[in-house]
C-alpha cells in the first residue's frame, strides 16, 4: 500500500501544534504552582499553610487522574472553551490540565535542590522575595528546571499520542485510524518511527541545554 507523505506531514504538523501550544500553558502554570508550592511551605519565603495545602491537594488529584479517562471527563468543560470535543483544539484542554500539575511538581523538586545558603545570602544582602525568586532560586535550579520541562515534553508527545483515541488529531489518531482500523502496518511503523525520533531529539537537545547552563 502506498504511503500518503502529505497525510503524515499533516499530522506530524498536529502533533506539534498540540506539544507546542500545551506545553506553552502548562509551562505557564506549572511554573507558577511549583514556586508557589515551594515559598508557602513552612520555613520558607511567604509561609502559609492555606495556600500550600489547597495547592499540594490540586496538584495531587489532577495528577492522580489517567489522562484517558481525564480527556472524557473533561469534555464539557472542552466544549465549552473550544466549542468542540475533537481534533487538535479540543485535545489542547486535556493536556494542559494534565501537563500543568505534572509540571508544577517537577519545578517544585528542582527548586527544593537549591542550596539553602544561596537564599540566606540573598536575604542577608538584603533582596526581596521577588528578587531571590528571579534572580537566585529559578536561576540556580535552572540546570534541572529544563530537564524536568524535556521530561513534561516528551510526556506531552505521548499524551498528543493517546488524544487520537477520542479523535485529538496528530500523529496518535493517524496510528489508530490507519495502521490499526484499517491494518496499515506501514503507517503504523512510521509513526512509532516518527515518535521515536522526535523522542530521542528532544532527550537530547535537553541534556546539551542542561548541561550548557549548569552552573559550575
Amino acid at each position: 500500500m502506498l504511503v500518503d507523505w502529505n497525510q503524515i506531514l499533516a499530522a506530524l504538523g498536529e502533533t506539534i501544534t498540540m506539544v507546542a501550544i500545551s506545553l506553552l500553558f502548562a509551562t505557564v502554570i506549572g511554573l507558577t504552582l511549583g514556586i508557589l508550592l515551594v515559598v508557602t511551605r513552612k520555613g520558607h519565603l511567604w509561609e502559609n499553610a492555606a495556600v500550600f495545602n489547597v495547592l499540594n491537594a490540586i496538584v495531587n488529584v489532577f495528577r492522580s487522574i489517567p489522562f484517558i479517562i481525564l480527556m472524557v471527563a473533561v469534555i464539557p468543560f472542552t466544549r465549552l472553551l473550544v466549542g468542540t470535543s475533537i481534533g487538535t483544539a479540543a485535545a489542547i484542554v486535556p493536556m494542559v490540565l494534565f501537563s500543568g500539575p505534572y509540571i508544577a511538581r517537577l519545578i517544585e523538586n528542582s527548586l527544593l535542590e537549591v542550596d539553602p545558603g544561596v537564599m540566606e545570602a540573598a536575604q542577608a544582602m538584603g533582596a526581596t522575595p521577588r528578587q531571590i525568586i528571579m534572580r537566585f532560586l529559578i536561576p540556580e535550579a535552572l540546570s534541572s528546571l529544563l530537564l524536568g520541562l524535556t521530561i513534561a515534553t516528551i510526556g506531552l508527545i505521548g499524551a498528543s499520542a493517546m488524544a487520537g483515541a477520542i479523535g485529538g488529531g496528530g500523529l496518535g489518531d493517524l496510528a489508530i485510524t490507519y495502521g490499526y482500523q484499517r491494518f496499515d502496518t506501514i503507517v503504523m511503523i512510521i509513526t512509532v518511527a516518527i515518535l521515536v525520533v522526535m523522542v530521542q531529539g528532544l532527550q537530547t537537545a535537553g541534556n546539551i541545554l542542561s548541561r550548557k547552563v549548569r552552573r559550575r
